[in-house]
């Protein structure tokens, strides 16, 4: 075999996906153009195409909680210490990510630097979470069933002390949405969790193109405080879960620490029963490991900030003003077109750089459509389309009014495909697993050399459990393997969905087989 035939293929972003996932991963984002670090430690600074998606990503939710007839507020940053100390197990769980402020000015010190002064006479806590100023304030605002349901939302940044931090992953401070509801009785709120469950599947399949499964978290997973806590998992490229998004079932725990009280039509005074519900900036992290290649990012087209890259190809200088001119014409069409819910958006690159750079820069930030336009597709009235679902030298021409028309048609091809293809990876690394000794086989790594990063291996497992806490924590030391949640029935996992088993670790009764995996 020649030294030519045995060459790997050249990729944009090293290493690859097989050579080392989590630097992959690292490279692709700073390739992308999406995040970088900060001087803060554990922070991370959103650049302006991450941002974009983000925004999308706002967008998108936000109509989704409106139509189901939700409001955005905001609360205070700061929550006071002896706010969280009401909820016992909510403070615990969260005890060990806190940041705290415990003064309010700066004086000059002895050695010409500033020292923190004024000692505060209750500490503040950085909102990790605000289900008790939030709390707080609905216990001012019901007073009557009259004054129920309370949908609210809102959009803001928390802070969970993080040491091991991964950009949109594991950062200190990230950007959610939460939503708190409070309900007259459990079966509302229980049909607002799982209501909320169903909106964050929706958009994570429908506009992130990520495919995910619903299910109820073990009591070792569960939320601090939480009756029950909902979740959506999917599965990233390396075949570890990542919990998508969190709807939680609080029961009337933080309604009694926090007074939230109601009369009832009788005149009686009841508590309330309350919901929250979250996902973050993590879910750009989960785009990220969905669908990035080995050139890059690579965008559904619902949420990327532009649908198409328009190069212009200018290599005579007298042929520029009939191109640009084409171009101008081309973009102002292409506006008049719609997807989903959106203008269909442009980027007209006119950069004076290298036609080759360009074009690499737009793959790696994962522009859905890129066309390139010269002086003979002008002639020709075409255009030249290079799609980022497909490889970087499949290239076709098209007709300039046809393109148009199809815009909205290419880039829902592009949003199926994408849907397509992770869940055909889902199911391919998906194992119904029966015994203790398939089961450890399945999540143990290959050997490798020193200091080497373990290849991709595991994958999800439907296997029973008994639902021993403790068992699962020792599986947890065995294989860092967890159950991801508990699966809803009629998502078509298995044959035997939802039928009851036995737990190959115990030989105990199983209701019904659980996901496990690795997880980030």
């Amino acid at each position: 075999m020649s030294n030519q035939s045995q060459k790997k293929p050249q990729t944009a972003i090293t290493p690859t996906r097989e050579e080392n996932y989590a630097e992959w991963y690292q490279q692709v984002v700073r390739a992308a153009d999406l995040a970088e670090t900060s001087p803060v430690r554990g922070c991370m600074v959103i650049k302006p195409w991450g941002w974009s998606i983000w925004e999308n990503v706002q967008r998108g939710l936000d109509g989704m909680f409106k139509a189901t007839g939700h409001k955005n507020a905001y609360f205070p940053l700061f929550i006071p210490l002896s706010f969280l100390e009401k909820e016992a197990e909510h403070v615990e769980g969260f005890a060990k990510e806190c940041a705290v402020v415990t003064h309010h000015r700066l004086e000059a010190g002895p050695n010409g630097g500033l020292v923190p002064a004024g000692p505060l006479e209750e500490p503040l806590v950085v909102r990790p979470t605000s289900e008790t100023i939030i709390g707080a304030t609905f216990a001012k605002w019901i007073q009557s069933h009259r004054d129920l349901p309370l949908l609210i939302n809102q959009w803001a940044n928390v802070v969970r002390w993080e040491m091991r931090t991964r950009l949109f992953l594991r950062t200190a401070e990230f950007l959610w949405q939460e939503g708190h509801t409070a309900h007259a009785t459990a079966e509302e709120a229980r049909a607002e969790t799982m209501q909320m469950l169903d909106i964050y599947a929706d958009f994570a399949e429908n506009w992130l193109a990520m495919p995910v499964i619903r299910g109820e978290k073990t009591e070792g997973e569960r939320f601090p405080g939480a009756v029950e806590t909902w979740c959506i998992e999917a599965m990233m490229q390396d075949r570890k879960a990542l919990q998508a998004g969190t709807s939680h079932f609080l029961g009337q725990n933080f309604a009694k620490a926090q007074e939230i009280q109601y009369q009832d039509d009788a005149g009686n005074r009841e508590f309330c029963w309350t919901t929250s519900w979250g996902v973050s900036t993590r879910l750009i992290g989960g785009t990220i490991m969905t669908h990035a290649d080995d050139d890059g990012m690579i965008c559904p087209p619902m949420v990327a900030p532009a649908h198409i890259v328009i190069q212009p190809v200018l290599h005579k200088p007298e042929a520029k003003a009939e191109v640009m001119a084409f171009c101008d014409r081309l973009i102002e069409q292409l506006r008049t077109k719609v997807y989903g819910g959106r203008v269909v958006e442009v980027e007209y690159d006119t950069r004076d750089i290298r036609g080759g750079d360009k074009t690499w820069q737009w793959i790696k930030r994962g522009a859905p459509i890129r066309l390139e336009i010269g002086p003979r597709d002008v002639a020709e009235e075409s255009v030249f389309m290079a799609r980022r679902d497909k490889g970087p030298k499949e290239k076709e021409s098209l007709k300039a009014s046809d393109f148009v028309e199809r815009v909205p048609q290419i880039l829902q091809e592009i949003q199926d495909g994408l849907l397509a293809k992770a869940t055909a990876f889902r199911k391919e690394h998906t194992r119904v697993i029966d015994t203790k000794e398939a089961f450890y086989d399945f999540f143990t790594a290959p050997e490798t050399g020193e200091n080497q990063p373990a290849p991709i291996h595991g994958g999800f497992a439907l296997a029973h459990f008994n639902g021993d806490p403790a068992l699962e924590e020792q599986i947890k030391n065995d294989l860092a393997v967890t159950v991801r949640c508990i699966p809803l029935d009629g998502q078509g996992l298995c044959d035997d969905e939802g039928e009851p088993g036995t737990c190959p670790f115990t030989g105990e009764p199983s209701a019904k087989r659980v996901v496990w995996a690795k997880s980030y």
